[in-house]
């Protein structure tokens, strides 16, 4: 199974941006999506953004993956 994670571009800098992903800067290609834009949203897999999306589907996204963290963590430490 393959998985894409939200992120925020944060500066551009011709076929790379930096993205928040959950607080972590990481360097990412953008050359798949039209037209790029600090402060846009988007999708990445693998070094990679494969879409933009919409401020509420990254909310939503953020919710998802922070509650899927918290869980692993309780099973983790046995509760």
């Amino acid at each position: 199974m393959c998985l894409a994670v939200p992120g925020k571009i944060t500066t551009i800098d011709r076929a790379w941006a930096v993205v928040d992903i959950m607080g972590i800067q990481n360097s990412v290609n953008i050359q798949l999506i039209e037209n790029p834009e600090v402060g846009d949203y988007i999708l990445i897999h693998a070094g990679c953004a494969i879409q933009k999306i919409q401020s509420e589907y990254f909310s939503y996204l953020q919710t998802m993956l922070n509650e899927l963290m918290d869980k692993d963590n309780e099973d983790e430490d046995g509760q």
